[in-house]
């Protein structure tokens, strides 16, 4: 499979609808998306995925959004957006790569300790103060996020 990553300056409806996937607030995705550098994921002129790198220290960023389309999910598109991510802070000098994600999220907790993040923390509660809306996922309430992270 052959994957085109473009940097978007302008991100349409199609963009929004897949960062909203793996980010239920689009008021905060809206605060990200400005800040930080988003990249589509294109397979065939189609967009499968999308992900969003935001600098956070001088030599540290992190992946605040990682969406794979529903369609494509399971074919390995979120192993390869994770080392474009890697290779990407890698070419820009960081020396450190994080990721946050749902204490519930069971899948991307294995992706990413699969693709070598190791666990750092928990913000506990993190979801319940920051998302006006209870999120349920994997039939259990999310509460808190687990802090991961990567030395490059």
């Amino acid at each position: 499979m052959t994957f085109i990553f473009n940097e978007i300056q302008k991100l349409t409806t199609y963009h929004f609808e897949l960062l909203l996937e793996a980010d239920p607030s689009q008021q905060i995705v809206e605060d990200y998306t400005t800040r930080g550098v988003v990249f589509e994921v294109l397979q065939a002129q189609q967009l499968v995925g999308i992900v969003v790198l935001l600098p956070t220290r001088p030599e540290t960023i992190e992946i605040v959004n990682i969406a794979v389309h529903p369609n494509f999910q399971n074919q390995g598109i979120g192993q390869e957006i994770i080392k474009f991510s890697i290779q990407t802070a890698k070419d820009k000098q960081y020396h450190t790569l994080e990721i946050g994600t749902g204490s519930t999220s069971l899948a991307q907790l294995y992706l990413y300790q699969k693709m070598n993040f190791r666990i750092t923390g928990v913000d506990r509660d993190f979801f319940l103060r920051h998302y006006p809306e209870e999120i349920i996922e994997n039939g259990l309430i999310l509460k808190d996020m687990i802090r991961l992270q990567q030395d490059l």
